[in-house]
């Protein structure tokens, strides 16, 4: 049961970032290739790994606090963590299909 409940909230933070947009970019940041990785651990503590597009976005600040509080907001999240990283350095290939289609790009 703990473990699905723990599957759960990773499905609920995914359904997050799919309605969290970048600002330059009218395309949600999962779809976008930003997230990384999501972890939730037994004591419902949520880590992403994530990128920017670009290292010198000028929102990048506030993007990370925003992702912040909404996961933490979710029910069942005790608290949650962004790491940046730029390696892999993001680049177009790894915009899911949807992204692709709805920029143009396929």
């Amino acid at each position: 049961m703990a473990e699905n409940n723990l599957l759960q909230i990773e499905t609920e933070v995914v359904k997050l970032l799919k309605n969290t947009y970048d600002p330059e970019i009218p395309v949600n940041v999962f779809d976008l290739g930003l997230i990384y990785k999501i972890d939730v651990d037994d004591y419902k503590q949520v880590e992403i790994t994530m990128t920017l597009t670009a290292p010198n976005c000028p929102v990048a600040d506030d993007l990370l606090i925003e992702i912040k509080h909404k996961v933490e907001e979710i029910e069942g999240v005790k608290s949650a963590s962004i790491n940046l990283t730029f390696d892999p350095p993001w680049d177009k290939s790894m915009m899911s299909e949807e992204a692709l289609l709805e920029l143009g790009l396929l």
